[in-house]
């Protein structure tokens, strides 16, 4: 949603400029963005009608026009030579749409180096996610006290007793307002509800991304694994460095927080699926999982 507001707001901008920039023709582009940041046909053609148009409409340029919403009778001026400009101003148009381009590839390419520079930190910043304490129970002396689940219709408290027993522990990162959480949760229960009761050495610990208790214990009660209280997730940032860029994330560590299997390899989403498979395949060698 959000990107989708930010997309909107520069088409606005940029039909804004259009409009502010000194009286070269329009070009196609012009008409196009001016369409698709939400100006009528009719407003258009105002325009054209002081500006002109600086190219000939073809069919690859008539079909661009209908996807932008331009109404046929904008079509049909355009087409008819209605907005003909003048040799001169439609080469200067096309001079500057071509600037334009230029600048705008300069900007793509800083706008990568960018992305490239954030998500270099971001593998940095999960490459130290945890101190190694060496302790053999660190993740469930990490979890005691703070954990619920799902019984009889209810949130209940989780009885930790035995988590100091557990050798492996999948950290789920995930939200009911996910479309694709919700999708992958089913799969994973199945996994779960399989190899969990074969595997005592094993469990699997939701991390809510949520955004109300509401939200997360309505979740949950999809889930048959525990998850960490949702009062108690601020004080678990250490847990959450383990995430990903986007959720469902899942990774799996050992008892002292070595990370065995992971959903990104780097800065590469391999999914949750493959964490499950990886998984499945370690389980078939053994009761406990090899640290890799």
């Amino acid at each position: 949603m959000r990107r989708h507001i930010l997309l909107a707001l520069v088409l606005a901008q940029t039909a804004l400029s259009i409009l502010s920039s000194r009286s070269l023709p329009l070009t196609l582009k012009d008409v196009m963005l001016m369409l698709r940041s939400g100006y009528s046909s009719q407003s258009v053609q105002q325009e054209l009608s002081a500006r002109r148009f600086a190219e000939k409409l073809d069919e690859a340029a008539e079909k661009a026009l209908r996807d932008a919403g331009a109404s046929p009778a904008l079509i049909e001026a355009i087409k008819n030579g209605s907005y003909e400009s003048s040799a001169e101003d439609a080469q200067a148009a096309r001079e500057q749409l071509a600037t334009q381009s230029v600048k705008q590839a300069l900007e793509n390419d800083r706008l990568r180096k960018m992305e490239a520079f954030y998500q270099d930190q971001r593998s940095r910043q999960r490459a130290t996610v945890m101190p190694q304490t060496g302790s053999s129970t660190f993740i469930a002396d990490f979890l005691k006290g703070d954990l619920i689940y799902w019984k009889n219709g209810s949130v209940a408290r989780f009885d930790d007793v035995g988590l100091d027993k557990k050798k492996i522990f999948a950290l789920y990162f995930s939200a009911y307002w996910c479309g694709p959480c919700r999708k992958f949760t089913p799969q994973f229960a199945e996994f779960y509800n399989r190899f969990a009761p074969q595997h005592p050495e094993f469990e699997t610990i939701f991390i809510s991304e949520d955004h109300s208790p509401f939200g997360m214990e309505t979740y949950l009660s999809k889930m048959p694994w525990p998850a960490i209280e949702f009062a108690k997730l601020p004080n678990k940032e250490a847990l959450k460095k383990y995430a990903g860029d986007a959720i469902p994330c899942l990774v799996v560590v050992d008892a002292s927080g070595k990370v065995l299997f992971d959903t990104y390899a780097g800065k590469n989403r391999l999914g949750p699926e493959q964490v499950l498979a990886a998984l499945e395949t370690n389980f078939a060698k053994g009761p406990v999982a090899a640290a890799r």
